[in-house]
C-alpha cells in the first residue's frame, strides 16, 4: 500500500498492479507468483491461504493488500490491472463489480482468453488493452498489412500496452506501430521503463503513457518537458500527474 500512497502523494492519478489469487480465493495486489523474492515469506501465492500471505512483509515492512482495498483506498485513482493467471479473472470481476469501479479500471493481459472473459463480463463498460493477438495484428498493420486495421476497428480494446520488445527480442515500440495505433484512436502505453533518457526517447517517439517503478524520475522527466499536468483539485505548483 505504501508504494501506491507514495505515487498518489506525488500527484499520480494512474496506478498499476498485477493481481494473483490465494488458495482460498482472495485476490491480492502483488507482482510475483511467489512470496520469496520481495517478502520475508515463502511459497507460491496460489498454494497459500490468505491468512499465510497476509503475514508476509514486502521488504520486511509492508503487508500485502487485497486488491479490493486499493479500490476503496484510492477512489479517485484509475487503476491498471494485469490478472497474472486464469484463476484471478473471476475474483477480479467480482472485486470490480463490488466496488462499482469498472469506469476507473483498465485490464491488460498476456492472455487473449483472459481479456475476452473480462470483455464478456463487462462489455463496453470497462477499459481493456489489446490482447496478444490484437497486438500481433497491429504490428502486421504497421508493416503494411492494412486489412488488419479494419479488423481492429471492430475490436473493443481501448489502448495498446506493450513492452519495448516482444518475443525473440523483436522491437515493438516503433514509429510505425505508434502511428497505426493512433490511426485507430488508441493511446500507446509502454512498460516497464526506469531510465530518464529512455523515458524521454519514448515520449519523443509519441507514446502516450509509461509504466515505471520510479515515479519520481518519470515525474521529473515530464516536468522538464512541460508535460506534467495538475491533477483535479491541485494547484499547478503542487503535486500533480
Amino acid at each position: 500500500m505504501a508504494a501506491f500512497e507514495a505515487a498518489v502523494a506525488l500527484g499520480y492519478r494512474y496506478l498499476e498492479t498485477d493481481v494473483h489469487v490465494t488458495a482460498d480465493g482472495v485476490l491480492i495486489a502483488f507482482h510475483d507468483d511467489r512470496l520469496d523474492r520481495v517478502t520475508d515469506g515463502h511459497g507460491a501465492v496460489a498454494e497459500l491461504d490468505w491468512a499465510e500471505v497476509r503475514r508476509a512483509r514486502v521488504d520486511g515492512r509492508e503487508p500485502i493488500v487485497e486488491f479490493g482495498e486499493l479500490l476503496v483506498a484510492f477512489p479517485e485513482a484509475r487503476i491498471n490491472v494485469d490478472p497474472k493467471h486464469d484463476a484471478a479473472v473471476r475474483p477480479l470481476i467480482a472485486a470490480v463489480r463490488d466496488a462499482r469501479a469498472a469506469e476507473r479500471v483498465c485490464i491488460g493481459s498476456f492472455s487473449d482468453a483472459r481479456v475476452a472473459e473480462i470483455r464478456e463480463a463487462f462489455g463496453p463498460a470497462i477499459c481493456t488493452a489489446l490482447g496478444p493477438w490484437e497486438i500481433a495484428a497491429l504490428r502486421a498493420a504497421a508493416w503494411g498489412a492494412r486489412p488488419f486495421l479494419g479488423r481492429l476497428r471492430r475490436r473493443p480494446g481501448r489502448c495498446v500496452q506493450i513492452p519495448q520488445r516482444g518475443r525473440w527480442g523483436l522491437p515493438l515500440v516503433e514509429p510505425r506501430l505508434i502511428a497505426a495505433a493512433h490511426e485507430l484512436g488508441l493511446p500507446v502505453h509502454v512498460w516497464t521503463v526506469n531510465g530518464a533518457a529512455e523515458m524521454a526517447r519514448l515520449l519523443d517517439l509519441g507514446v502516450d503513457g509509461i509504466f515505471s517503478d520510479v515515479p519520481g524520475v518519470l515525474k521529473a522527466v515530464l516536468t522538464d518537458r512541460g508535460e506534467w499536468h495538475p491533477s483535479p483539485g491541485q494547484s499547478a505548483s503542487g503535486a500533480d500527474g
